[in-house]
């Protein structure tokens, strides 16, 4: 005769004692208040890219919204709808931000038809971030390929704020054509800062392009890495991830210390659309930073 299961008390499970919160809002309320915030300046970078550099109306506001390289926000267009996009400018000033925004549907079609001193709303900072912490006293090597270069800069923009921090950082930045390169206008300004490397590379030249011609892994071969003392940051396509990180470990650069963003994926930024899981990893919660052993573990990640 078999000896009958005693019940157990579910009640006691440390998640059965919280109080109900089906929508999350106490994890969330801190993302949930939308912050008013104004256009102050545009600039077109390619035909279909435009950089906004906005600020935070309220001056007690600006005290309180900080964000860290890699996160992303919500911006809301009133009448068009909401978008998440990754932060492009450094952290160091409060209160203000800048987002890199490619025309591609009916929110990003508003905002690159807005004007200086137009209102938007900021919600937000979502995501993980890149641990530039963990990169101090270490050679940093960032790589980006096309829009990539949109959520690399924010990290660019730190390593350079705080340059000390640092040893050698190396830029490789790729793009299909050299009209689709961003933020061209700041490259000499990178290359003049002490033991920063800047490469670019096209795979289409024009008539004018006198650089170099191909894919972005061609510009590794021509890197000296110590593979013990390198941190590297990647972004861009997904598909871009497997043969630069892959090529990175056959120099010795382990892949916990390769940081790629899944900011493509990103909706709603709460987990609650459900459009950014990966199994049961929600890449808005728990990325969009993730290191490239964590994706490799991610199936449909990339």
């Amino acid at each position: 005769m078999s000896t009958p299961i005693e019940a157990y008390d579910v009640s006691h499970e440390a998640e059965m004692m919280e109080p109900l919160d089906f929508n999350r809002r106490s994890r969330l309320k801190h993302v949930d208040q939308v912050f008013k915030a104004e256009i102050l300046n545009i600039i077109r970078l390619t035909e279909m890219e435009k950089l906004f550099q906005i600020r935070i109306v309220d001056p007690a506001a600006q005290a309180r919204f900080s964000f860290l390289p890699g996160q992303f926000v919500m911006v809301e267009v009133p009448g068009y709808g909401e978008i998440p996009i990754s932060i492009s400018s450094s952290p160091s000033k409060a209160g203000h931000l800048e987002l890199c925004i490619r025309r591609v549907g009916v929110v990003t079609g508003a905002l690159h038809r807005a004007e200086r001193g137009a209102k938007i709303g900021i919600r937000g900072p979502f995501g993980t971030h890149f641990p530039m912490e963990k990169m101090k006293g270490r050679d940093v090597l960032l790589v980006a390929g096309g829009l990539g270069l949109a959520p690399l800069r924010a990290p660019i923009l730190e390593v350079i704020d705080n340059r000390a921090d640092y040893r050698r950082v190396n830029i490789l930045y790729g793009t299909r054509t050299p009209a689709q390169l961003l933020f061209d206008y700041q490259y000499e300004e990178w290359k003049r800062i002490d033991d920063i490397h800047l490469e670019i590379i096209v795979d289409e030249p024009d008539a004018q392009w006198t650089g170099p011609v191909g894919r972005i892994t061609d510009l590794i071969g021509g890197l000296t890495i110590d593979p013990r003392n390198t941190f590297a940051i990647v972004c861009g396509p997904p598909v871009m991830f497997k043969f630069v990180c892959t090529r990175l470990s056959e120099l010795g650069v382990p892949m916990r210390r390769m940081f790629v963003s899944l900011e493509r994926r990103m909706h709603c930024g709460m987990g609650k659309c459900c459009r950014c899981n990966v199994g049961s990893t929600f890449t808005c919660i728990e990325g969009p930073v993730f290191d490239y052993w964590s994706v490799m573990n991610l199936k449909e990640a990339i």
